[in-house]
């Protein structure tokens, strides 16, 4: 809302979704005012991805806010101790749904607390919106169909969530994904959030931050634990298929989030 020589002005961000909304008006001296409006969809997509540019970030400092949170709240994960992670996070996937819905959100004390984070960094939020007060509610990810749910697996997360930057890492700037894609029976897809220099302990190494996802059967089924190579580290990974190089066909390369993909053009994040 903003004042002008004629009056106050107010601008209302039409969703994805249909909506009414009640507008309530009072001033001094004056009868209160009720309005009703019916909101109707943007489905504007710029780049023909999928993602609505009402849920992309407009201006540089949203994105900026949205890839240190992103990348600082997926790395606190590994410091805290395995029984204080959300028991939502029980694999690769869902570390990233996390630190993605969690780096969306108002970050304040109260949900500082709700956390149970022990601390947590003085950096500005994304002031375009906050989770679940988006454009599209709850429901962040787009899915196979079309469809925006508040689950996606790894496969979803790259096909439909996010675009290609390539298959060298030196074009990966924090907070983008590296998606692996291992050939069996079936496919199994699996993300790493690239982290770039820690924000929580920095010593000039690059890092990535994954959850292993569970393995084994039966009664020896393990939960999985989360890890934060350096890049060094991973470039000389033991099992060549989880190395981030060109040459390794299960590398598919580098992505970044449709929502840091700005509609005019895209950002220099």
């Amino acid at each position: 809302m903003a004042r002008n020589p004629d009056g106050w002005t107010a601008t209302i961000r039409a969703g994805v979704n249909p909506a009414q909304v009640a507008i309530r008006v009072e001033a001094p001296g004056l009868t209160p005012v009720t309005a009703r409006l019916t909101i109707r969809p943007d489905r504007t997509d710029t780049w023909g991805d999928g993602t609505p540019d009402s849920l992309r970030f407009d201006t540089d400092s949203d994105v900026a806010a949205f890839r240190k949170w992103f990348t600082w709240l997926a790395e606190a994960e590994y410091f805290l101790p395995a029984t204080s992670h959300p028991a939502e996070i029980n694999d690769c996937a869902a570390l990233i749904r996390f630190a993605y819905r969690e780096a969306l959100r108002s970050h304040d004390s109260a949900w500082a607390n709700s956390l149970a984070l022990p601390e947590y960094p003085a950096f500005d939020s994304p002031a375009k919106y906050q989770y679940p007060f988006t454009p599209l509610g709850p429901n962040l990810f787009r899915t196979a169909g079309g469809a925006f749910l508040q689950f996606a697996d790894a496969q979803t997360l790259w096909r439909h969530n996010t675009h290609a930057v390539g298959r060298n890492l030196s074009q990966a700037q924090p907070g983008d994904l590296l998606i692996f894609r291992r050939h069996s029976n079936s496919d199994v897809f699996h993300g790493m959030i690239y982290l770039g220099e820690s924000s929580i302990r920095p010593d000039g190494h690059r890092y990535v931050v994954y959850h292993t996802g569970p393995s084994g059967a039966g009664t020896t089924v393990s939960p999985g634990e989360i890890r934060r190579p350096t890049v060094e580290a991973l470039m000389h990974f033991p099992q060549p298929e989880w190395r981030p190089i060109a040459a390794n066909p299960a590398f598919l390369g580098v992505v970044r989030w449709n929502i840091l993909r700005r509609p005019e053009s895209e950002s220099a994040f």
